[in-house]
């Protein structure tokens, strides 16, 4: 008896009987969990709104990520997401070993970790859900404004006297500080702006994006490296706080200076460019599929626009304003 004709004959027999609708609903309710996919060990399996899984996410994207969480969640109130802020590397192998069924970084596997994968019977499905970039960010003392990509790539190479790059600079050497030893910003740079195989000695890991802000705030011979989301939402107290202790240095590819402003990363005049993507290891349709869809879908990329990065799946216009009076 398929679950059409257990219905009709449960119905005949509650109606026959005059048994309340309450008492029917009940035992619909039951038979539907009764055939509801299970894993192992019995328990129900979560579904694209409902359910708890676990994901890794690179610590340095937490602000847009919590907020795709508390709006999916509010708005799918039996849906839970945990989350494990951590480094990059650590997220990606979370995923991998199972212990979270997606990561949220800004790379895609390499092809050993894809085939780690294969061996298991799994396929990883990567979506981007957004375009953001990497901020550096100096002490408001400091005279540390503008860099060119090619003084960027000298200091990560090993000149910290950036009096040897341009003479307005101090000879005072400088920190560099960011967020995590296996940081995914360092990997980023190494695989896009300059190969090293070590960083040198006065660039080094504090604890995460906060106390990368917190520590320049505090050292004016400091140089910072962060996700750009951690002070470009406007409306963000917590944001704002930041940009009143820190500022943002503007980065040259070749003639103008370019901080991360939200239309300089769409239309890629900011050379430090990243995409931020999903990695799911879901065989089947399950709270993963269901997250990922929400934050590509229309509401999920407006949570996107209002964070002050790039929408990866709906298109944005730019509106340029002058300032300059009216000519009639």
């Amino acid at each position: 008896m398929d679950f059409l004709e257990f219905t009709a004959t449960i119905k005949n027999i509650f109606a026959t009987a005059k048994i309340k609708t309450a008492i029917y609903s009940f035992t619909l309710l039951a038979f539907a969990s009764a055939c509801a996919d299970r894993d192992k060990n019995g328990n129900i399996l979560d579904q694209p709104t409902y359910g708890t899984i676990t994901i890794a996410v690179d610590e340095s994207l937490k602000p847009l990520i919590d907020a795709e969480i508390d709006t999916f969640e509010a708005t799918y109130t039996e849906a839970h997401i945990k989350v494990i802020y951590t480094s990059e590397e650590d997220a990606i192998r979370k995923m991998l070993d199972d212990s979270a069924r997606m990561a949220i970084v800004t790379r895609s596997l390499t092809e050993e970790e894809t085939a780690y994968l294969a061996k298991q019977k799994y396929d990883c499905k990567e979506q981007i859900i957004a375009k953001g970039g990497v901020a550096l960010i100096s002490n408001p003392a400091s005279n540390y404004t503008n860099f060119t990509l090619d003084q960027f790539r000298k200091i990560l190479s090993g000149t910290n006297n950036l009096n040897a790059l341009d003479k307005k600079y101090p000879t005072k050497p400088i920190v560099v500080v960011f967020d995590h030893p296996n940081s995914g910003i360092i990997r980023y740079l190494r695989d896009s702006v300059q190969q090293f195989d070590s960083l040198p000695a006065y660039c080094y890991a504090v604890n995460g994006n906060p106390q990368v802000i917190d520590y320049v705030s505090k050292n004016p011979q400091a140089i910072g490296l962060i996700d750009v989301s951690w002070i470009s939402d406007q409306d963000d107290s917590t944001a704002n706080r930041f940009m009143n202790s820190i500022k943002v240095i503007g980065i040259s590819a070749s003639g103008d200076y370019f901080q991360p402003y939200q239309a300089y990363i769409a239309d890629r005049s900011y050379p430090l460019l990243r995409n931020i993507k999903i990695l799911s290891r879901e065989a089947r349709m399950g709270l993963g599929s269901g997250f990922t869809a929400f934050v590509a879908s229309e509401r999920g990329q407006r949570i996107v626009l209002k964070s002050g990065i790039v929408p990866a799946t709906m298109p944005i216009r730019i509106i340029e304003v002058r300032t300059e009076p009216f000519k009639p």
